[in-house]
């Protein structure tokens, strides 16, 4: 059997995947067109195109799809972070420039490959590189260009579009799956780094700023690598989303915040080197229903609207009060089982403002941080009670 992919993994491949997609449609587009411009028919073609037979546009439709694909590896994983700190301009000269040249390489390689299937001979005959010639000084090669330019614009155009909204909240706009509200249970875990007012103060707006945007990157990988969905930034405050199904199986949840504040530990010394500060935060997690839907009239966003919010919130605010930095919910304790690494501690059952059942709360510890017996009435999640759920 196929081993389990990461969801770092399917996450890049969900993202790579609609680049494909994007060339392939395009091209349908394309084709259609030019069998419309040629009088219905693609035998009656100049020497310098292919004449399309079921071969070849097979081999063409996987060629543009990996292409697509390639396109889309090179924009996410390599010319964003590049271009990440240049500017518009900068970014657009230098993408143009790049694409020219690996378009001008993709057409070196796919056209020979495709002549010398029509001809039946080896992509060595003289005559292969005779009708790549013929097509490089022609009309057809420019208007190749054209549709691979197009082609990659819109691919561009999906990346930032997905930067932007999130893969996740782009991917579901585009499938229409909250088009129609519908009630679902969720995790949520809220979070927000300690003492921000006084670093805000210390650093000034534009080195906070700064502190931010390295402090998120720093938590990226995290959420990413346990499936999480970043639902809201908030100033300095984070809130970050599972499907139950995810974010209970290995409790990748409270695994992904534990990661968190590993992360910013191992990353201390860089930001102390950088900004004088090495930020750390409090959070929060809880399970709930939600009803999950497209809102909005000038902006429209996909929310979540549910109890399971303001509780997540209330019970992110009593950290300080209890004296832990990770405070999660007694009904997501109870999901949770099978998972090693960390502890929970009992710290009773609280009221949360605005409610009126209290909650039962747990404090969560690293067992990297424990030393010598555990603390009275501290239990490892693997102990934690646990009931079936829902597929």
């Amino acid at each position: 059997m196929w081993p389990t992919p990461s969801p770092r993994t399917r996450r890049n491949i969900g993202r790579l995947v609609p680049f494909g997609v994007i060339f392939v449609l395009l091209a349908q587009v394309f084709l259609i067109s030019d069998y419309a411009a040629a009088g219905g028919s693609f035998s009656d073609v100049p020497d310098s195109a292919i004449v399309l037979t079921p071969s070849i546009y097979i081999y063409a439709t996987i060629a543009v799809a990996l292409v697509g694909m390639l396109v889309g590896a090179v924009e996410l994983f390599f010319l964003n972070k590049l271009f990440a700190a240049r500017s518009l301009r900068t970014k657009l000269v230098g993408k143009t420039a790049f694409y020219a040249v690996l378009l001008s390489l993709i057409m070196l390689v796919t056209f020979p490959v495709a002549a010398s299937m029509e001809l039946g001979t080896s992509l060595f005959d003289p005559e292969v590189w005779h009708r790549f010639r013929l097509f490089a000084i022609s009309e057809t090669s420019v208007a190749t260009g054209v549709q691979l330019t197009t082609q990659v614009v819109a691919a561009i155009f999906y990346s930032e579009m997905s930067e932007h909204m999130g893969y996740h909240v782009l991917r579901n706009f585009l499938s229409g799956r909250y088009h129609t509200p519908r009630e679902e249970e969720r995790i949520f875990l809220f979070s927000d780094m300690k003492s921000s007012t006084q670093i805000a103060e210390r650093l000034g707006h534009e080195r906070y700023f700064e502190l931010l945007k390295a402090y998120y990157d720093a938590l990226a990988a995290a959420i990413v690598d346990h499936g999480g969905e970043v639902y809201q930034y908030v100033g300095d405050e984070i809130v970050v989303s599972w499907p139950e199904a995810k974010g209970v199986q290995n409790a990748s949840c409270l695994r992904c915040v534990l990661r968190m504040k590993e992360d910013l530990r191992t990353q201390a010394g860089a930001f102390e080197h950088r900004f004088g500060v090495a930020p750390d935060f409090k959070a929060g997690l809880q399970i709930g229903p939600v009803t999950t839907g497209e809102i909005g009239a000038l902006k429209k966003e996909i929310v979540f609207t549910g109890d399971v919010l303001n509780q997540t919130s209330r019970i992110h605010g009593l950290c300080a009060d209890l004296g832990s930095d990770i405070l999660v919910g007694g009904e997501l304790v109870t999901r949770l089982a099978g998972a090693g690494g960390a502890h929970l501690t009992p710290l009773g059952t609280h009221v949360l403002r605005g409610r009126e059942q209290p909650v039962e709360l747990f404090g969560v510890g690293d067992s990297s941080e424990t030393t010598g017996p555990e603390k009275s009435g501290a239990h490892r999640i693997d102990d934690a009670p646990s009931r079936p759920t829902d597929d």
